[in-house]
């Protein structure tokens, strides 16, 4: 017998198995073992992952068979292929406000109610008003709330009309509780002072629980200061980054001049082994990968100079040769899975961190090196774990392998192994004829997607969002789940939760500082599995069905980490139930549900191996 280790070096995982593989083939499957991996996937900076996967699955099989680690006869690795994903902006309109000030606040306790226009006034500078004039009343910081609300009254009294009050502090509902005349009051403006003064200006406040419909429509701007079409057009993003709120106030100097400067996305070029074709990444996801349809299979990416998609694929091409010894000329882009999406953009002019969701496409690019990488990792780990360390087949190929020993799967079958960086597909029909596609795009580009479009600046929180339900705390004692269910506890939840949208993540309840609804943020997260997961698996499967015909497989097994998301694989199930289809989750060896599935795999290529004597 002797004693091997698969390994699987994944994007986010490195997982192993332990088995003792007889002469004739026969194989004992001792252990398995999980840890993350380290640096990038194919790169030397994975031994250190590696080594400690293997160490602790031999650990682990010891006890079991009465082997000693000494006696580790090899160390089986994958091809691992790094995929590096990043994001092409489709199209950035950076608004920029001259000589004008736009401030999209959205304070949680705003003060009255409605829409207020009027002239910026200071609020020392009231008693100089003269009656019958519409002012907003600018509160800097210092100023009390009761001398605040008793200045505004003194100017009401003499016949100023007050349509509006924009304050520093966290006084709105101090100061309009205690109003003669009702006006909408913003506060918790930070940088008032920077508010111009003696400019024309709108406040508008919803009642609690609506949101601002003057402000948040560009006709109503243009409606407020009097905008000609072309004025209209180019506030029509300050109108999109009030959208939502509750609250907002709009000031506009008499220049007024608002300008749009539009940052090109570029062309990305998808050359095939016999066509090239190039296609205008503003032009939205599904052109890009009908272009890339019509190339397959790809052979390289560019992407046009000085463009956002131009300097994504350099930077990919770049990592990649720095972290692989490879010239950068010989990294090739095997694979690009585009995803509409959209971006937060921050307005400059804005005073209080105004932003507008942008229309973007986000790529995965999937890198080809040469071989040299994966040899100078196998020759570190030897050098590491002091055994043979030989360099196994393709993803795919050994990931059905490994599903082929989930009870009840047979051939022909059909697995999605889908992993953080790349979705794998294969096929076996039976007669020794196995298809097989390394795709990019998986989980880690699920993760960018959520966490740009809820404007979270947090990866981590992405990806307990992507991987965990929701629920809203309503009280410190029950949550309301997004499946409209109720949740209640003994002991008082955390005072920062309180009527917050939560995750319930693997550790613990966590809160989400967002303003976007339960429901919301369940549907981008439910668009961005779709958007990746689901256009991935059915253009892997088109790729290794007979004839293309996706409806041609009968069997699928899914396999990888996304596998046990409580979503993913409902969803694939959904989408090829209409070409009767039949799929699941894979139970690897029994035991290990949709891991472990590759390094399964790589025992059991060996052991076949060693049956035939080569």
């Amino acid at each position: 017998m002797g004693l091997v280790v698969g390994v699987d070096i994944g994007n986010s995982t490195t997982e192993a198995c332990a088995a003792d593989v007889a002469a004739d083939g026969t194989v004992i499957y001792l252990a398995a073992a999980l840890g993350r991996t380290t640096g990038v996937k194919g790169t030397t900076e994975n031994v250190a992952g590696v080594a400690d996967v293997v160490r602790r699955a031999l650990a682990a099989a010891g006890p079991v068979a009465g082997r000693d680690p000494a006696g580790l006869h090899a160390v089986l690795v994958n091809e691992a292929t790094p995929v590096i994903s990043g994001l092409a902006m489709e199209t950035i309109s950076e608004t920029i406000i001259t000589e004008s000030t736009m401030i999209g606040h959205n304070p949680d306790t705003p003060g009255g109610v409605g829409l207020g226009v009027g002239t910026t006034v200071a609020f020392s500078d009231l008693p100089a008003c003269a009656p019958g004039g519409e002012v907003v009343c600018v509160v800097g910081a210092g100023v009390d709330f009761e001398d605040a609300a008793a200045g505004i009254n003194a100017a009401t009294a003499r016949g100023v009309h007050v349509t509006g009050v924009i304050v520093r502090a966290d006084d709105a509902n101090l100061i309009a509780n205690r109003l003669d005349r009702p006006a909408p009051v913003v506060d918790e403006v930070t940088l008032v002072d920077r508010v111009p003064l003696g400019m024309r200006a709108a406040v508008e406040v919803a009642e609690a629980g609506r949101t601002i419909k003057t402000l948040s429509d560009c006709y109503g701007i243009a409606t407020v200061f009097r905008l000609d079409p072309e004025q209209t057009r180019m506030i029509a993003p300050v109108a999109r980054a009030l959208v939502g709120n509750r609250s907002a106030v709009v000031v506009r100097t008499p220049a007024g001049d608002v300008t749009g400067r539009r940052i090109p996305a570029g062309t990305l070029s998808l050359i095939g082994e016999t066509v090239k074709r190039t296609v205008e990444v503003d032009a939205g996801a599904d052109e890009i990968m009908a272009a890339l349809r019509r190339v397959r299979p790809l052979a390289d990416a560019v992407g046009e100079p000085g463009t956002h998609v131009g300097g994504m694929l350099a930077r990919v091409r770049d990592t990649m040769a720095r972290l692989t010894a490879t010239p950068a000329d010989a990294v090739r882009i095997q694979d690009v899975l585009a995803a509409d999406t959209f971006v937060p953009q921050r307005v400059t002019g804005g005073l209080a961190g105004e932003f507008a969701l942008e229309n973007a496409v986000a790529l995965a690019a999937m890198v080809r090196t040469t071989r040299g990488p994966m040899e100078l990792l196998a020759a570190r780990l030897r050098a590491e774990l002091g055994a043979d360390v030989l360099i196994g087949g393709v993803e795919a190929d050994m990931a059905l392998l490994g599903a082929l020993t989930t009870p009840g799967a047979g051939l022909p079958l059909a697995i999605l192994d889908l992993g953080g960086g790349s979705t794998d597909a294969a096929l076996a029909t039976g007669d020794g004829l196995v298809r097989s596609v390394h795709l990019a795009g998986a989980g880690d580009l699920v993760t960018s997607l959520i966490d740009s479009e809820l404007g979270l600046d947090d990866l981590a929180l992405a990806e307990d969002i992507k991987r965990s339900p929701l629920a809203k705390a309503e009280s410190f004692f029950h949550l309301r789940m997004e499946d409209g269910t109720v949740r209640f506890f003994r002991e008082p939840l955390p005072a920062d939760a309180f009527a917050r949208v939560v995750v319930l993540g693997d550790t613990g309840l966590r809160p989400i500082p967002t303003r976007h609804t339960v429901e919301k943020i369940r549907q981008v997260r439910r668009s961005a599995k779709r958007r990746v997961f689901v256009v991935n698996a059915l253009r892997a499967l088109e790729q290794v069905a007979p004839g293309g015909a996706v409806r041609n497989i009968g069997f699928v097994v899914v396999l990888g980490g996304s596998a046990l998301d409580f979503e993913i694989p409902d969803m694939i199930a959904e989408a090829l139930a209409e070409f009767g289809i039949v799929s699941g989750t894979g139970n690897v060896r029994g035991a290990q549900g949709p891991r472990n599935a590759v390094a399964t795999g790589l025992v059991a290529s060996h052991a076949a191996t060693r049956a035939r004597g080569d």
